[in-house]
């Protein structure tokens, strides 16, 4: 049996020396001090050895399974200095390499323009509104003069949730909750950006889109005052040699209506085609407020006049930019917004 003891510890002392990683550690304890392993198997033989011999066997045997678990210990921590010491030279940073760039955060390119249009109109003694996303038929359609059987209705193609409770389609709501809280107090001026939403998808038109509207009501407003607050809009986000164009049109809720063109920003007016060799390019669309929208807000059409426009944030930021494609705005492409 003190043979048998001393083959096991040679063994023992050669494949715990030998040991690679913690499992084959873990097996080795297991072999040799286990339930079932090979110094558990002398000590549980020890009724079957004469009885002179036991003291020496078990003293013996108790030695080698301390020293076997001094051992294991021993390799253990031998094998975690290891582990660290690798770990370590891992992470070792090589002070001659490049250093990796680490890129900015930028505005996005329509929060740029829409911070820039508030500027301007801010400038003018505009101050921003703003209103809820999700709108009333009477906001979005009716306080606008377009009943439910009005055929302006069909131009904007909407999304309803119920047939009372729709997204709005422009933020021109904004001006109706506008003027009803404040009426009768005059001037008011105001701009409302926000998102809209239609049923249009494709390179120039997205199902939701950036929109911002003006609303100007005091005494003795004129046409000629809306054309000039949008030519100082169009020289100062454009240049200050643009020009505008304003050419008649229909919107249910101003009366007269107008389209507003400016020169092409990528011909300067020469005509390309861009601009279909015309030279003008359409922005915005505006015109004097209704008399039946202002009575609906609890102004005298007799006492008030006003003028009202509104324009595609996106449409000005693609003019701006030079971008043709609406769909980049929402592709969240790094390569095109680290440009702005």
């Amino acid at each position: 049996m003190i043979e048998q003891l001393k083959e096991i510890e040679k063994t023992a002392l050669e494949e715990i020396s030998g040991a690679e990683d913690h499992n084959s550690l873990n097996d080795l304890r297991v072999r040799y001090l286990g339930r079932k392993g090979e110094i558990t198997a002398v000590l549980r033989s020890m009724g079957q050895q004469p009885p002179e011999e036991r003291p020496v066997i078990g003293q013996k045997a108790n030695e080698l399974k301390d020293k076997i678990e001094q051992l294991l210990r021993e390799k253990e921590n031998q094998l975690k200095e290891e582990s660290r010491r690798e770990a370590w030279e891992k992470e070792k940073i090589d002070v001659t390499l490049p250093g990796k760039p680490l890129f900015r955060g930028r505005l996005h390119p329509l929060t740029l323009i829409s911070e820039e249009i508030k500027d301007i109109f801010t400038g003018l003694g505009f101050r921003v509104a703003e209103g809820p996303e999700i709108e009333t038929d009477y906001y979005n359609f009716e306080a606008l003069n377009m009943p439910p059987d009005h055929p302006a209705r069909d131009m904007q193609d909407s999304f309803y949730f119920t047939s009372d409770i729709l997204l709005r389609t422009h933020t021109s709501p904004v001006q109706i909750r506008v003027m009803e809280k404040e009426t009768p107090q005059i001037p008011v001026r105001i701009i409302a950006p926000g998102k809209v939403y239609r049923r249009d998808d494709d390179v120039t038109h997205s199902p939701m889109f950036h929109q911002i509207e003006g609303l100007a009501v005091d005494r003795g407003i004129t046409f000629a005052d809306l054309k000039g607050v949008l030519l100082h809009f169009a020289r100062e986000m454009f240049g200050e040699n643009q020009k505008i164009r304003l050419r008649p049109s229909f919107f249910p809720f101003t009366e007269p209506s107008a389209e507003v063109d400016i020169y092409c920003v990528s011909c300067g007016g020469e005509g390309c085609r861009v601009c279909s060799h015309t030279g003008w390019l359409e922005i915005l669309g505006a015109g004097m407020v209704h008399p039946r929208v202002l009575e609906v807000s609890g102004y005298s059409p007799e006492e008030v006049t006003g003028f009202a426009f509104g324009m595609g944030v996106d449409r000005v930021a693609m003019l701006k930019y030079g971008i043709n494609d609406i769909r980049l705005f929402y592709t969240n492409d790094y390569r095109m917004l680290r440009q702005f």
